[in-house]
């Protein structure tokens, strides 16, 4: 489904920014998120700002903010199409926002589960313990910083991924971006060939 597809390319993408607005004006942080269901079934997001940042005190006025995740992006030539002249240079992207309602955790016992997820995910195929480091290093450590949560109320997610070319224009785009040598065009090729159009 869409939104599989969706949640997909969040544990993709996880570094997203996150914004909200401070009663003055819209600010900013970039952080890596979990994304996980509730007992309800709702999606979560999960992250944890440096305690010295300001902007989670933001999340007391904040009725929902918005994070953006973004994957791969890529420019596209006007020379790649089979009418070049027709048309003028554009750019393929993916991204997607997530709107939803914040909250502070404030129970330890949350916020070290949530710290421990992360470790889990980054670490799982090495021999990193987190057990294995002093309780007093990690009261420390999460100390300094503070864990939220993001009761997702919706998704808006936009690939632009040239869909609306004809055959010919869409699989020479493919070939030509497979001809760089950068990580951006492999994967908005590799994005193109696994969707479908419907080519007029």
């Amino acid at each position: 489904t869409d939104e599989e597809k969706i949640v997909e390319f969040i544990k993709a993408n996880p570094f997203a920014a996150v914004v909200s607005y401070d009663g003055d004006k819209p600010i900013a942080a970039h952080l890596p998120f979990e994304i996980t269901k509730d007992n309800d079934g709702q999606f979560v997001l999960e992250a944890h700002f440096a305690r010295a940042n300001p902007q989670w005190k933001t999340f007391n006025r904040s009725e929902e903010i918005l994070t953006i995740f973004t994957g791969a992006h890529s420019y596209i030539s006007p020379r790649w199409y089979n009418e070049p002249h027709s048309t003028v240079p554009t750019w393929s992207y993916m991204i997607v926002h997530v709107y939803g309602k914040p909250r502070v955790i404030t129970d330890e016992t949350e916020l070290g589960s949530h710290l421990a997820k992360l470790v889990t995910r980054y670490e799982s195929r090495t021999n990193y313990d987190l057990t294995k480091v002093p309780a007093a290093t990690i009261k420390k450590l999460t100390g300094g910083v503070v864990g939220f949560k993001i009761a997702v109320t919706r998704f808006e997610a936009a690939f632009k991924l040239n869909q609306n070319r004809n055959e010919r224009s869409y699989q020479n785009i493919i070939a030509e971006l497979e001809k760089r040598t950068d990580e951006n065009s492999h994967k908005i090729a590799d994005a193109m060939k696994s969707v479908e159009p419907n080519f007029s």
